[in-house]
């Protein structure tokens, strides 16, 4: 008879960030270890606040199922002497099955015959299984920060107050540090302090919401978020989104009690980013706007419990937010008596990267590198304002409110730089050199911030590659995958010609006199391929999520030093893969790969000699190629790579007559050499668009 499993381990609060990836943890180490045991289970769902941590396991069988499995004993010459006795060896494995050696089989491996028996493995009961299982999941959490208390010998993120374990009515026994599984949860620290007996997983979550605890996360943020606009629209404002905090909060709390508080008006005329972030980063307090946008002077705190008293609780919480932006008033205001390029020269004492230098130096080589990016992407117009905002992009790092609050670097450049006279397009070129922050922000309106933006990523990626210190595994320091990702999206986005290679070597030109003693490991690929390469992955991964694998490699086999470029080939041989004439396509253009990898490293270079086609075939084919190849290159040109397709898909009529009627390797070497010269290139002109060899022509018909 099935029964329902629950686990949950309470505590001193959590930290917020720390909530989900643990439920993660204890949801992983449970199923994994519960599907090895072979123990059948329903529906698996998990339940978190500030104080537990649970999940709760549906319909989990009495037993793991039993298997019948074969196990090989010693090798059949070594079970045998030379009159066909069995050996001690196979008497012994005969002995710990409990079976007679005769009642031994034999199994055929690909070392050798070697003795077997098929023996049944019975499940264990459910309850040792779990038992077993729980206590490797409290033990298994990874938290970012953990603790000791006590003389407990254990560590946790915060100290352990209870546990429950209940399989249907029954405790299992799990013990973590002084703390005994039992049957008793919680509820609310303040509603309702006392405590709850379980009778079986079931009661669970109902008794938790009759204590006042929402327990189940997505429901607790729907409450949130459903109190927090109610009380938005009460106030005669609207909600600024923003989902990070609202994920925030809901793990901050058991059961969402919002209250509308106020500030003083005149704090309006400081940037909205600083009193967004005010509130925010210290206090979790959401922002109200009007239906236009604009900043009210209004604010929503969210207490874990229901106020009796809202004034005081609001006369609180407007205290603790007065002195914080009183703060942010005094920093703005002293940050604006030292105009932005003045503090430059204060970078100099700001390391960037110990072997790379500080951010002056790296100002200094990213300042150049974009003024070369815009000369190659035919923004040579922008290099004045692009020279100026490059030079203070970074100074904003020496100013107290970007110390106080680093996540407005460059928001507050930009606003500085308006208070210095800067030019409206430097002021906003600061700002937008750090965007695209993450995978849904928007890209710079403008180039010069653009492009500021691409040199600053690429110094990055070149000089910590140079350096040795790539991204390895999940661990990447210096949010390299990030910097590379933003920096393919600021390009196809913005619409960028430029060489991606040259751009890499102008890089590492520029960071020569640093990078020149760097060690790299005998035989690691030099910087400039190892950049290439990690840009060739993200491309990878990035077009993989919208288009078949292979035909993105295909593309990428190609080339894709101009990411423009490559993108509408992708585009057009994604379209043209799916069609039904597709396949004898990728199938003959596979035997001209095949024949030219074989035989043509030992041809010597040079182009097709026309006079030495002796067979009708290839002379027609030899027509067919050279009429394509100069309509294809004048496609490839104006990236009309649909087009070039087509005419190359126009080939295969020809290519399969050579193939059937021309032998390809003639014993007359002359013959046979200007044959592969001819199939040479052919692949040559196929390769402006992509490697038809990379594509799974068995699939390409059905795509």
């Amino acid at each position: 008879m099935a029964r329902d499993l629950l686990l949950e381990v309470g505590a001193e609060e959590i930290p917020a960030s720390f909530i989900g990836p643990a439920l993660d943890d204890l949801k992983r180490v449970i199923t994994e270890r519960m599907a090895d045991a072979r123990l059948k289970h329903g529906e698996v769902r998990t339940f978190g606040t500030p104080r537990r941590l649970a999940v709760w396991v549906k319909d989990v069988a009495d037993a793991g199922e039993d298997i019948i499995k074969e196990v090989l004993g010693p090798s059949a010459k070594a079970a045998f002497d030379a009159q066909g006795k069995p050996t001690k060896a196979a008497e012994k494995f005969a002995e710990g099955l409990k079976l007679a050696v005769d009642q031994l089989g034999r199994a055929t491996t690909a070392k050798g015959e070697y003795l077997s028996a098929r023996v049944e493995e019975k499940g264990r009961p459910a309850a040792d299984i779990l038992k077993d299982t729980l206590h490797a999941a409290v033990h298994g959490i990874n938290f970012r920060k953990s603790m000791r208390w006590g003389d407990v010998d254990t560590s946790f993120a915060r100290p352990v107050q209870w546990l429950v374990a209940l399989l249907g009515s029954d405790v299992l026994p799990v013990v973590f540090g002084d703390v005994t599984s039992g049957r008793t949860t919680r509820g609310h620290r303040f509603l309702s302090p006392d405590a709850i007996e379980l009778k079986a997983p079931a009661e669970y979550e109902a008794a938790l919401e009759k204590a006042h605890v929402v327990a189940d996360i997505t429901k607790r943020r729907a409450q949130l978020v459903e109190k927090v606009r109610a009380a938005a629209s009460k106030a005669g404002a609207q909600l600024l989104e923003d989902e990070s905090l609202v994920d925030q909060v809901t793990n901050l709390v058991e059961l969402p009690s919002p209250v509308v508080g106020t500030f003083e008006e005149r704090h309006l005329d400081l940037p909205p980013e600083v009193l967004v972030q005010e509130m925010k980063s210290h206090q979790r307090y959401f922002s109200l706007v009007d239906s236009a946008g604009k900043l009210q002077p209004k604010f929503i705190a969210v207490s874990n419990t229901p106020v009796r008293d809202e004034q005081l609780s609001l006369r609180g919480y407007q205290r603790v937010l007065r002195a914080r932006l009183a703060d942010g008033r005094f920093f703005f205001d002293e940050d604006r008596k030292t105009p932005l390029i003045d503090r430059v020269e204060k970078l100099g004492r700001v390391v960037w990267q110990g072997q790379l230098g500080s951010y002056l130096e790296k100002v200094e080589r990213f300042r150049s590198l974009a003024v070369w990016l815009g000369q190659q992407a035919g923004r040579a117009g922008d290099a004045a304002t692009i020279e100026r905002a490059a030079t203070l992009a970074k100074a904003d790092l020496v100013t107290g409110m970007v110390g106080e609050f680093p996540e407005l670097q460059g928001i507050m450049g930009r606003e500085y730089a308006r208070a210095g006279g800067e030019p409206d397009a430097v002021a906003l070129a600061i700002a937008e050199h750090y965007l695209p922050r993450g995978a849904e922000d928007a890209l710079p309106t403008q180039d010069p911030g653009a492009l500021i933006g691409i040199a600053d990523r690429l110094d990055s990626l070149c000089g910590i590659f140079a350096i040795g210190k790539a991204p390895t595994g999940a661990a990447d320091p210096f949010a390299l995958r990030r910097a590379c990702i933003a920096i393919i999206r600021l390009v196809l986005g913005r619409g960028y010609r430029f060489s991606l290679s040259a751009a890499v070597d102008e890089s590492l030109r520029l960071l020569a006199p640093k990078i020149a003693n760097a060690k790299r490991k005998a035989g690691e690929p030099a910087p400039r391929e190892q950049v290439l390469e990690f840009f060739r992955g993200r491309l990878k991964a990035l077009w993989g999520e919208q288009h078949r694998t292979d035909v993105v490699e295909a593309v990428l086999s190609a080339g894709f030093d101009d990411l423009v470029a490559t993108q509408k080939r992708l585009e057009a041989l994604s379209h043209i893969v799916g069609r039904a004439d597709f396949q004898p396509l990728a199938v003959a253009f596979k035997r001209v790969v095949n024949i030219v990898e074989k035989q043509g490293r030992d041809v010597q270079g040079g182009e097709t000699n026309p006079q030495k086609l002796v067979d009708e075939p290839e002379r027609n084919l030899h027509i067919a190629f050279t009429q394509a190849r100069s309509t294809v290159s004048g496609l490839v040109r104006v990236d009309d790579f649909s087009g070039a397709l087509r005419e190359i898909t126009g080939l295969k009529p020809a290519v399969d007559t050579f193939f059937d009627k021309v032998m390809v390797m003639a014993e007359d070497k002359a013959l046979r050499e200007n044959r592969i010269r001819l199939l040479v290139e052919i692949g040559a002109l196929f390769n402006q668009v992509a490697d038809f060899s990379k594509i799974q022509a068995e699939t390409a018909a059905a795509a």
